[in-house]
């Protein structure tokens, strides 16, 4: 399959970063008696007792809002979600190679990537109203912890980033119980091609530039974890092709330092 790169546009990036605080998704987030309006401040301000809003949802009561009369199911932003199996993910993605062949990790990751660009557009909104301050001012590891928190409770598993080789232009993500690599198991080959658009999308929007993303290893590899890595271009076609001729993730890594 030939390299799987989005090139988002300057101008779709810097249309995400100008989007203003969204105070009316925080509506099921606000604490009893609060009157936050969740405008934005020239700083995060500290709130000393009963904050007002609650940042974190770790159970499925706290997270999920259901309506059994209308059949439907919302998140605490009020986002709209839907249930499925490991059979529906087996059964999509198989029926999508049937059609398509090797063109469906292109398209997955396309659909990975899209998703991802308009999850920070809505997310840019949320975060600014909930922390009431710029979303340039926060700290990069909480906006991406904000960030990711909500898609762990929905099972897109759990993450690590590691930036350490960040000066050099490398970001690496470790993905630990993959919704897609777990449902279709060992098969012998990198599946998470959704993921690679994700992240190819929200770390384009982060950085302010185009990046673009690639599975290093995977778990229906017989790995323990998924790896990706974010760099430019010529990086993960380098990676890309270094992958298809069967070298490990350490070995890419190793590679890299030369490109």
């Amino acid at each position: 399959m030939s390299a799987v790169i989005e090139k988002p546009t300057d101008q779709r990036l810097s249309l995400i970063w100008g989007e203003k605080a969204n105070p009316q998704m925080l509506t099921l987030l606000k604490t009893p008696n609060s009157e936050a309006a969740g405008e934005v401040r020239d700083k995060i301000r500290v709130v000393h007792g009963p904050q007002a809003f609650k940042h974190n949802h770790y159970t499925d009561d706290m997270f999920y809002r259901h309506d059994a009369r209308a059949g439907t199911l919302t998140n605490v932003y009020g986002q709209r979600l839907i249930r499925v199996s490991e059979d529906f993910l087996v059964a999509l993605l198989g029926g999508l190679e049937d059609e398509v062949g090797d063109a469906a990790g292109e398209i997955m990751y396309k659909c990975g990537y899209e998703w991802g660009m308009q999850d920070m557009k809505s997310f840019s909104q949320r975060v600014q109203a909930e922390f009431e301050v710029e979303m340039n001012k926060l700290a990069m590891g909480m906006m991406l912890e904000t960030w990711w928190w909500p898609l762990q409770i929905e099972g897109w598993g759990g993450w690590r980033y590691d930036f350490r080789q960040g000066k050099q232009g490398l970001i690496f993500i470790d993905l630990f119980e993959s919704a897609v690599a777990q449902s279709l198991g060992d098969v012998g080959k990198v599946v998470c091609y959704f993921y690679a658009g994700l992240f190819a999308a929200v770390f384009s929007v982060l950085a302010k530039r185009q990046l673009a993303c690639i599975e290093i290893q995977c778990y229906s590899m017989g790995e323990d974890f998924c790896k990706f890595l974010i760099s430019t271009d010529k990086r993960v076609n380098a990676a890309q092709f270094w992958r298809n001729e069967g070298a490990t993730s350490k070995d890419i890594m190793k590679k890299l330092q030369s490109v």
